[in-house]
C-alpha cells in the first residue's frame, strides 16, 4: 500500500484524470464513488442534498451544477490519482479547458 502521507510520491505512479462531460451526466455524483470506493470518503454525498464533496461553492450547493473545477487526490493500487471534476455547463467550458492541459487521462461520461 502507498504512503498517503508522503509529498514525494514517484511520478510515475501519479495520474492526473479528467472527469468530463454534458451537463447532468453524473460527473460528481461518480467522483464521489470514486472517492468513497478508494477509500478516501467514509460516506458517500448526493449533488441533489448538496453535500457532494466536490461541489464546495454556496453556489454549487444551491444549484446542484459544477460551476469551477474541483481537485482532490484519492489512492488505488500504488498509484496517487488526482482527480479533477469540471463542470458540464457550456457557460463554464473555460474550466475544462483549464483543466484539460494537466491531464494524463480523461474518463468521459455520457447519460444516453
Amino acid at each position: 500500500m502507498a504512503d498517503t502521507n508522503n509529498r514525494d510520491f514517484p511520478l510515475e505512479r501519479t495520474r492526473n484524470i479528467g472527469i468530463t462531460a454534458h451537463i447532468d451526466a453524473g460527473k460528481t455524483t461518480a467522483t464521489e464513488r470514486i472517492l468513497f470506493y478508494t477509500g478516501r470518503l467514509h460516506r458517500m454525498g448526493e449533488v441533489h442534498e448538496g453535500a457532494a464533496t466536490m461541489d464546495w461553492m454556496d453556489q454549487e450547493k444551491e444549484r446542484g451544477i459544477t460551476i469551477t473545477s474541483a481537485a482532490t487526490t484519492c489512492y488505488w493500487d500504488d498509484h496517487r490519482i488526482n482527480i479533477i471534476d469540471t463542470p458540464g455547463h457550456v457557460d463554464f467550458t473555460v474550466e475544462v479547458e483549464r483543466s484539460l492541459r494537466v491531464l494524463d487521462g480523461a474518463i468521459a461520461l455520457f447519460c444516453a
